[in-house]
């Protein structure tokens, strides 16, 4: 397996533990010990999937998220001590693919690192080149781009994704525990509200560009995109 997995994470001990599971499972595995070198290294190794601690020196989880996320869109695992379903959600927000909280089972991590990635894959070799289309809307997964009225709009990859998979399915109501488990990619047990601030982010970017079709909220159960045509 060519797979590279960098660990970000200042517990040497942890980073050592990963560093041998995973290379014995036939990863290419590097790791960093604070956040400024996980950027340093994100962009000089190239990994195919990144484990991030959130609480690091010099730039914390959150801050390198956000960073990775402004070049890229490959899969991030957030790796924490706390289990706040606060922590969860802001990781979500920031466009963290899954997130588990240490102490962990490694075959459930390593299930975990497999799962995201076959996802990320199968978009990558899947559909992503298909654009879709509305009236003055044009959303690409392979360019990660939208343009409303012609124009390239900047967005984040959650954000994207989630107008991507709403428009695909368009007219057809999706809970928000069906939208994360579609569109994040996980079953993820606790607040949903992750799902109302994406579609609220979304609603400031979309309002007024056409009167044919809406982000619509379905009370009582979720969200649809409505095309009136």
């Amino acid at each position: 397996m060519d797979t590279k997995l960098l660990v970000v994470d200042d517990d040497h001990n942890i980073c050592d533990m990963l560093k041998l599971y995973f290379e014995n499972e036939g990863y290419n595995v590097k790791t960093a010990s604070d956040g400024m070198e996980g950027i340093s290294y994100f962009k000089a190794f190239e990994p195919d999937l990144v484990l991030l601690d959130i609480m690091m020196p010099k730039k914390d989880g959150w801050q390198v998220c956000r960073e990775i996320r402004e070049i890229s869109a490959k899969p991030v695992i957030m790796i924490t001590a706390k289990g706040e379903v606060f922590d969860k959600v802001l990781g979500l927000e920031l466009g963290a693919d899954d997130f588990i909280v240490k102490p962990f089972d490694m075959k459930e991590l390593s299930a975990r690192i497999k799962a995201v990635l076959r996802r990320y894959n199968a978009h990558a070799k899947g559909n992503n080149d298909e654009v879709v289309k509305f009236e003055n809307m044009e959303i690409s997964l392979q360019k990660y781009e939208l343009k409303l009225c012609g124009k390239a709009i900047d967005i984040p990859p959650k954000e994207l994704e989630l107008l991507y998979f709403l428009a695909s399915n368009y007219n057809r109501v999706f809970t928000r525990d069906q939208l994360l488990d579609k569109v994040w990619g996980f079953d993820y047990l606790g607040d949903s509200r992750t799902v109302d601030v994406h579609v609220k982010r979304l609603r400031e970017k979309l309002e007024g560009v056409s009167d044919k079709w809406t982000l619509k909220t379905v009370w009582g159960v979720g969200y649809k995109f409505e095309s009136f045509n």
